[in-house]
């Protein structure tokens, strides 16, 4: 005969099980990205837009990468929007619900001016969106290019330029397959976008974070912080170069 458990003793035993469970069957928590840096190097961007070769996404893209916009911030830009006197476009900040401007730098401003003139009826029968819908889109109401269709796309050029870096899987319900969390994002362009800002204003946690459009100062240090090369470079500083360079020598056989 069983004996009868009180209520605490029954308490503990779920306890038990319940991790006993855990420990067996469920899949453990995926890394975080610890010091993986999630932006785009200068190379792997270089490599990234040789890619491209369509004019649509690689203005798009461009966007994300020298203004640091949000993909679905940048697929929404509309000509209507646009100050064509100072450069200035009305950007709806996702994150804080506000509308932002921010002025276009002169390259990525020339580039957008030739394609308005490329691609003037398309632009025209969406409404003024700069980032016209697909003609094989799936049928939905917005006249601008889908974010999710946006994402695929990145992937894709990510992939053509030998970019694509799998990390981790997700961590998934038992009997679900993991999705695979890939290094680079259409985000990692707004981390190059902040960063690369932040290192030719001296790290300037104010303006970085005025053109970062964060409510949060706080949340911009996170981006000022993925400079993995400037930490690499302090580490051979901190523990002799000389010494670095000494051991690489006698690794190569030189």
């Amino acid at each position: 005969m069983l004996p009868r458990l009180g209520k605490t003793d029954i308490k503990m035993l779920r306890s038990i099980i319940y991790q006993h469970w855990q420990k067996r069957f469920r899949k453990s928590q995926p890394p975080k990205y610890g010091s993986l840096d999630k932006g785009f190097t200068e190379q792997e961007l270089q490599a990234f837009f040789a890619a491209i070769d369509n004019e649509k996404f690689g203005l798009l893209f461009g966007y994300q990468a020298r203004l640091g916009l949000r993909i679905g911030e940048a697929v929404r830009i509309n000509i209507k929007d646009i100050n064509f006197e100072s450069r200035e476009p009305l950007i709806q900040t996702e994150k804080a619900s506000t509308l932002d401007t921010l002025i276009i730098p002169l390259p990525l401003f020339r580039q957008t001016v030739a394609f308005i003139k490329a691609y003037p009826s398309q632009i025209e029968k969406a409404g003024g969106y700069l980032f016209f819908k697909e003609p094989n889109a799936r049928k939905r109401p917005e006249q601008y290019l889908d974010a999710n269709y946006a994402r695929n796309m990145f992937c894709s050029y990510i992939r053509k330029a030998g970019l694509d870096m799998v990390y981790a899987e997700s961590d998934e319900p038992a009997g679900k397959q993991g999705r695979k969390l890939h290094r680079l994002t259409t985000h990692s362009l707004r981390h190059y976008a902040i960063t690369s800002f932040a290192k030719q204003t001296n790290g300037n946690v104010v303006l970085t974070s005025r053109f970062a459009r964060h409510a949060d100062s706080s949340n911009t240090m996170i981006y000022i912080s993925t400079d993995k090369q400037e930490l690499y470079k302090e580490i051979d500083n901190a523990f002799s170069l000389n010494e670095a360079q000494r051991l690489k020598v006698v690794i190569s056989g030189r």
